[in-house]
């Protein structure tokens, strides 16, 4: 049965990509050392907003990815499945800078309601 863990589904696309840990990096703001050991699967569950510029950056669909970390949890409910859905596209229109600042601003939201 084939490897399907998150380390190597992001490996396998980085590879076939043609990209070092360094060009990645170079693109994502993402540490060479921090990508390796998401690779390895020695950090299993990563930051979302890093599965989110590895899927940009891969073109992997960003949903796969969660499920792979465990991020997943319950299937959301149509609604949810709808918000989630019109919320992926409006920061796949936004540029790498703004979805940065989308990211940085939903981190700091769900620390205000998680103190």
């Amino acid at each position: 049965m084939p490897d399907t863990s998150l380390g190597a589904t992001l490996k396998a696309a980085r590879t076939a990509a043609g990209l070092s840990l360094r060009d990645v990096e170079r693109r994502t703001g993402v540490r060479s050392g921090h990508l390796s050991q998401i690779e390895t699967n020695t950090i299993a569950r990563p930051e979302l907003a890093i599965l989110w510029e590895l899927a940009a950056t891969y073109g992997i669909d960003f949903s796969r990815l969660l499920a792979l970390a465990g991020q997943g949890g319950e299937a959301p409910s149509g609604r949810q499945r709808s918000r989630m859905t019109v919320a992926l596209r409006a920061m796949s229109e936004l540029s790498p800078a703004d979805q940065a600042e989308a990211l940085r601003f939903m981190a700091e939201l769900k620390a205000r309601r998680d103190a």
